[in-house]
């Protein structure tokens, strides 16, 4: 893998001196229950470029092996670690609970949910399989590769509303059978409490405070400067309260308020779509990346994905359907696997969905303008980690035509339904 792609993260890049040959003889022989398996060759990549993901450090590694039968084979894997390489991306991801998050969620959680809604009548696949997982004496994940299999990262495009209801309806599931086994068996997620919040040192990251650049934002902008009071008043706490919707279970439980396990980081480079290779149609789509799960309000990854998976066109025009679509959903399944207690109801999501507007103003402020600087390229050349440190080039984000435009219809939205009142 050679330095002078720029397309990469750096620290994927090169590979871990233990992965070799004798660690992915090890995972396969295990997988395989074939104990004379050999490797024969294999090529170490990136699985990702810059802008797909943040935390952990990802590759993707080919291996060709011949079985105990003396049959050649190969297998495409995906190996998921932590950073190695010293800077801040290790310092605050090296004590989090991301791993341990993940890994219970692919050896407990999922497979238990999947297993609730199979006995409904639901053949589902919720997760890719999970081939070997370790904590000690390093974190590890490995996973078949989805992209043998037809599965792709939506990249150099917005997604389709069709995409997009595929994604809300595996997810409307899955926060329905965990809606039920909240109510019903709450011991089962007790561990399932670090969101993004609990991440160390998350609160010290200057990523985290956009509201500077988006007030001078509005002061540059003659026609939004009259929105700049409204920031400017909520500055002061701005911290505290987008970080209060990620705690509420934990820390300020209300008591008519839907909670669900999230996902935690609904973000549309987390998500692969399988289509026909002859007809262009949706098959499937599978949601990835599980490190920040955590048992919150149900409208918490909603609003997380209005802002970083929907198109402009979509949080703008079909916003309100696809919250419907979204629910539906979830109350359908719901009755298929015959919860016992009161349905939640569509008025009530909205009134919860308006609760949490403040992650909302969150998200417009600070990750909005991130996903229009992802579109626009500029990641390709910029080391993600180290933007945050560059003033210029952050204000340039809310600078970017598109998102000033969409600012300005947001922000009359916002004001018709009361968000600044």
């Amino acid at each position: 893998m050679s330095n002078e792609n720029n397309e990469f993260n750096a620290d994927e890049l090169k590979a871990p001196t233990w992965l070799d040959s004798q660690f992915l003889k090890n995972v396969l022989a295990n997988n395989l229950k074939d104990d004379q398996l050999e490797v024969l060759y294999y090529k170490i990549s990136p699985a990702t470029v810059k802008g797909d993901h943040y935390a952990s450090v990802m590759f993707r590694v080919a291996v060709e092996y011949m079985t105990q039968a003396g049959e050649k084979a190969s297998k495409s894997l995906i190996i998921k670690t932590m950073p190695e390489l010293e800077g801040f991306k290790k310092e605050q991801l090296g004590e989090s609970h991301i791993f341990q998050t993940e890994i219970g969620m692919y050896t407990e959680i999922l497979p238990k949910i999947e297993a609730i809604l199979r006995e409904a009548s639901d053949d589902i696949s919720l997760y890719a399989p999970c081939l070997y997982c370790s904590l000690d004496p390093r974190q590890v994940m490995i996973f078949e590769d989805l992209v043998p299999l037809g599965y792709t990262v939506v990249r150099d495009r917005e997604p389709t509303l069709e995409e997009v209801k595929c994604a809300y309806s595996k997810l409307a599931k899955w926060h329905a059978v965990s809606y039920k086994l909240q109510k019903e068996e709450p011991a089962v997620f007790e561990k399932y409490k670090y969101s993004l919040m609990e991440l160390p040192k998350i609160m010290e990251d200057p990523f985290m405070n956009g509201i500077d650049y988006f007030i001078r934002m509005l002061d540059e902008v003659p026609d939004l400067s009259v929105y700049k009071p409204h920031f400017e008043k909520i500055r002061a706490n701005y911290q505290e309260t987008f970080r209060a919707s990620f705690v509420e279970y934990r820390e300020n439980r209300q008591e008519n308020a839907y909670y669900v396990l999230c996902h935690g980081d609904l973000y549309i480079r987390n998500m692969m779509f399988k289509h026909n290779k002859e007809s262009g149609i949706l098959e499937d789509c599978m949601l990835l990346d599980f490190q920040m799960s955590n048992v919150g309000p149900m409208p918490n990854d909603i609003i997380y994905s209005i802002y970083q998976m929907l198109s402009p066109d979509q949080r703008q025009y079909h916003r309100n359907e696809l919250i419907e679509y979204y629910f539906s959903n979830f109350t359908e399944t719901l009755k298929k696997i015959k919860y016992a207690g009161e349905l939640p109801n569509l008025a009530e999501f909205h009134r919860q969905l308006f609760r949490q507007r403040y992650l909302e103003l969150f998200l417009l402020t600070t990750f909005l303008p991130l996903m229009y600087c992802v579109k626009s390229g500029k990641q390709k050349s910029e080391d993600m980690v180290e933007m945050r440190y560059k003033e210029d080039l952050r204000q340039s984000f809310y600078r970017i035509e598109g998102y000033v435009e969409e600012v300005r219809k947001l922000l009359k939205s916002f004001e018709q339904q009361g968000y600044f009142e």
